[in-house]
């Protein structure tokens, strides 16, 4: 969340961080050059990149203080996950991360994995994916994604 907040909406948060191993490398000074002896650590601290391979990474954060049951954290993590995967072509190269800032109404979502909520957290999530990935591109309009196909049991498919 060291990168700064880049979209928002009333329950989610979407913050980035670019990755360039270039960047972090002159972020902190050659080993030759650090701080020796036990307990030191070289006087510029900045975010890093654990790994240096350019892609999208997508995190996903959801408190327990703002979904109490964890069959609703789970059920926000897959909806944040699976929209991530739709945009994902969209967003630069950058580590993301995805945060419920406040919580969902629970005398609106009875049901911790009801179809209402889960609509709802995706139609959110479409707002907060489709406001980053204009602002990645330069201002450019940019489609939503398509929806994901219903799968249907096979005894329902007519042969």
């Amino acid at each position: 969340m060291a990168g700064g907040t880049v979209s928002r909406t009333a329950h989610f948060a979407l913050h980035r961080l670019v990755l360039d191993a270039a960047g972090s490398a002159a972020a902190n000074p050659p080993a030759s050059a650090a701080p020796t002896g036990p307990g030191s650590l070289p006087s510029t601290q900045g975010p890093q990149a654990l790994f240096a391979v350019p892609d999208v990474w997508l995190g996903a954060m959801v408190p327990k203080r703002w979904a109490r049951r964890a069959v609703t954290r789970n059920t926000i993590k897959r909806q944040i996950y699976t929209v991530g995967a739709a945009f994902e072509a969209r967003l630069p190269q950058a580590a993301h991360v995805v945060r419920l800032r406040t919580a969902f109404d629970r005398k609106q979502f009875v049901s911790a994995t009801s179809d209402q909520l889960k609509q709802a957290v995706r139609a959110e999530l479409l707002q907060l994916f489709g406001h980053a990935a204009r602002r990645a591109g330069g201002g450019a309009a940019v489609p939503a994604p398509a929806p994901v196909p219903q799968v249907r049991p096979a005894h329902e498919v007519a042969p």
